[in-house]
């Protein structure tokens, strides 16, 4: 169960209008990719560690290119998108019609889960991962196979393999890095599960925070396969999270299977702004050297407290509080530190956004006081 206090990403809208701002309280060092607003929020308000969120928001460049889209809004502008997308694919080394823009990456995830799901199409998933396939497909009455991580926190391909044939999986979900853990699935393992799955198994790669990390991207695949189907975000390293852009790459037939539930032209002011992003040459550096810095710095902090944590590539990471979870969280909140909550799998083990070098500061301070030690 979630506590009130650590809802999770699905009940993300049911908080908007609730007054809660994230408290984004500086940065050490500064860089161009953060905005001056980031180090001045206002200290007093909660730190908001649970939605796996940039607290850097927009890049400047994407800040400005956004605003002034605003006064072309009245218009789809259809062009624009185009040229995003086919941006995109050639940074990536794909044909543009191996590329599909949409509001967000949940929305093809969604989408996935009503194509290729159902009471005679199964779905795998890792235990614990992001849970709203999972929870869409079941919905469906589709049987849903929850393959527990490996120890070191990666996917266990070869059981997921095994799972897909024996529910006769329509999909297979992989989110790399994980969310929650943050932690990676190397991409000879992915090689690995593509050569040796069921041909009816379709294989969704969720390359969210993948941006975070040191692995090696799978989207080249789909050029030459037409079960792969990759998915990106703006939400995170971008900070776009509220501006809704995401991006699925797959084979055109793919695509159109996705597309058939309907489209609707996206955001100028997104589209805007992922192009700006796009085409700074520095932000995906500056902002992942300064997420592992302050990741890396305070998962070291709680392991000299015998706190451990899953290892993480990402901008988030899952410690074990050896006591309850949701009520370590509950705690946490109470002193103005919003983190997120546990799985059912691992219900002392609660998930940590990274946020900037204040606000896991902050963490600190409570996470020892609950913790009940000395900060």
């Amino acid at each position: 169960m979630t506590h009130p206090s650590v809802p999770s990403r699905r009940s993300f809208l049911h908080l908007a209008g609730t007054g809660l701002a994230l408290s984004t309280l500086g940065l050490a060092p500064a860089q161009a990719a953060v905005p001056r607003s980031a180090a001045a929020a206002d200290a007093a308000g909660p730190v908001l560690l649970n939605f796996n969120e940039c607290p850097y928001g927009p890049s400047p460049a994407a800040q400005a290119a956004a605003r002034d889209a605003v006064e072309r809004s009245g218009r789809y502008l259809f062009a624009m998108a185009g040229e995003l997308r086919d941006l995109f694919a050639t940074q990536h080394g794909l044909g543009k019609e191996q590329v599909r823009l949409f509001p967000g990456s949940s929305e093809p995830l969604n989408r996935a889960a009503v194509v290729w799901t159902g009471p005679g199409a199964g779905l795998v998933v890792a235990d614990p991962t992001f849970e709203a396939l999972g929870d869409l497909a079941a919905a469906r009455g589709a049987p849903v196979a929850r393959v527990p991580l490996r120890g070191d926190g990666a996917h266990d391909v070869r059981a997921m393999v095994a799972a897909a044939a024996r529910i006769d999986a329509g999909l297979l979900y992989l989110c790399n890095p994980n969310n929650p853990t943050g932690s990676i699935t190397p991409a000879d393992d992915i090689a690995w599960l593509l050569a040796h799955k069921p041909a009816r198994t379709r294989v969704l790669v969720d390359e969210a925070y993948l941006q975070y990390s040191d692995q090696r991207s799978v989207i080249g695949g789909v050029m030459q396969r037409d079960d792969l189907i990759v998915l990106r975000t703006f939400s995170k390293l971008y900070g776009m999270a509220g501006l809704r852009l995401g991006v699925a790459a797959a084979h055109p037939d793919r695509l159109r299977e996705l597309a058939s539930l309907g489209d609707n032209p996206l955001p100028v002011t997104a589209m805007a702004a992922g192009l700006a992003s796009l085409r700074d040459p520095d932000l995906i550096a500056q902002r992942k050297a300064e997420n592992a810095r302050i990741r890396q710095a305070t998962i070291a902090w709680l392991g000299r407290r015998g706190f451990s944590c899953v290892p993480s590539e990402a901008n988030c990471f899952v410690v074990d509080v050896q006591r309850d979870g949701t009520a370590f969280a509950a705690a946490m909140a109470e002193r103005g530190v919003v983190i997120g909550r546990s799985w059912a799998i691992w219900p002392q083990r609660v998930r940590v956004t990274v946020g900037t070098a204040a606000e896991m500061a902050r963490f600190q301070t409570a996470f020892a006081a609950v913790a009940g030690q000395t900060p």
